[in-house]
């Protein structure tokens, strides 16, 4: 198994939205079309894994994170991490983390990520621990706003603590 990372090319969002509705999940087109719009601008870095010339799995670092805490502090953030199921527990996840660090550590000592508290983010919550990012005290986050004690909220991918590590 070859593993490749690389930056997001022009055709890349057709291929990326198709591989994932093939397993079941709804990721529009329109969504890469803009990674890739940002990406050309400087605003964002989306890093494609292929293994063996094959899509697998991408993540975004974002320079300008809309997470209030990373933004103050100019933290880049790590963003929309996601490895096709297919291709899970065979190290792509890693080499992507490892290609997103390398980015951030050209320009600052702090890499930033979000995660998802319930039970489909398990592994990623395994992984980034594993990695050495730790809570940044702030608790927990809607994509909104901080949630307090006592507040009611559904829980779904917005809802999130956000992690950081020295690198």
């Amino acid at each position: 198994m070859n593993i490749q990372c690389r930056t997001i090319h022009e055709g890349d969002p057709a291929i990326i939205s198709s591989a994932f509705a093939e397993q079941g999940w709804d990721k529009p087109q329109s969504l890469y079309e803009r990674y890739l719009e940002e990406h050309q601008k400087g605003e964002r870095v989306t890093i494609i894994a292929e293994v063996d010339g094959v899509f697998a799995g991408y993540l975004n670092v974002l320079w300008h994170s809309p997470y209030p805490s990373f933004r103050v502090q100019g933290i880049p953030e790590i963003n929309d991490f996601n490895v096709l199921i297919r291709y899970r527990r065979q190290g792509i996840g890693s080499v992507l983390m490892d290609q997103a660090e390398a980015v951030i550590k050209e320009r600052s000592a702090v890499a930033g990520i979000g995660v998802g508290l319930f039970s489909d983010y398990g592994k990623a919550q395994i992984l980034y621990a594993k990695r050495g990012y730790i809570p940044d005290g702030k608790g927990i986050h809607n994509g909104e706003k901080y949630i307090g004690y006592g507040e009611h909220i559904r829980i779904d991918d917005d809802i999130a603590i956000f992690l950081t590590k020295e690198l």
